[in-house]
């Protein structure tokens, strides 16, 4: 009943930058936060010409005798699923939406049910912040569903939006 791992948004850092950085779509229980993550690049190993390999600037840098793998392009070897990043997603709900913490769990388990339902259908590299407005605590699971693909296709995150 949870999300993949590989969809959570987890650091507070990461929160943050959506809060500070992102797009914002309200609904009627939701306030939908997106941004577009930046591409990550792998730690690419160094590339030494031979010119480069025999000056003592680079020799001094190493251990001795070490040696640096040369690559034409090391991006390309890079696999698929490396290439594009899924899209994150947290969930933010508050004490102002209920103080007890039993329908706030009901509530979060409702919206990651929905939040599965829609996953396929994200489009890749986005970090996503859905905020729990106290209007949501009389809904079920039809209206989490309905207005959560609402605010995706308002904020051109749905695949063919």
């Amino acid at each position: 009943m949870v999300l993949p791992q590989a969809n959570r948004l987890r650091h507070w850092r990461d929160f943050q930058a959506v809060y500070q950085r992102g797009n914002r779509r309200s609904g009627r229980y939701f306030t939908l936060r997106v941004l577009r993550q930046l591409p990550r690049t792998p730690n690419l190993p160094l590339q030494v010409t031979e010119s480069e390999r025999s000056s003592s600037a680079i020799a001094s840098q190493g251990k001795a005798g070490e040696k640096i793998a040369l690559s034409p392009d090391p991006r390309k070897s890079l696999p698929r699923h490396r290439q594009k990043q899924p899209s994150l997603i947290g969930i933010s709900i508050s004490q102002k939406v209920s103080k007890k913490a039993v329908v706030r769990n009901r509530i979060k388990r409702q919206i990651r049910a929905a939040l599965r339902q829609l996953l396929p259908r994200l489009s890749a590299g986005w970090q996503l912040v859905l905020v729990v407005r106290p209007t949501a605590v009389g809904c079920d699971y039809a209206q989490f569903l309905q207005e959560l693909e609402q605010l995706l296709v308002e904020a051109e995150v749905l695949n063919g939006h």
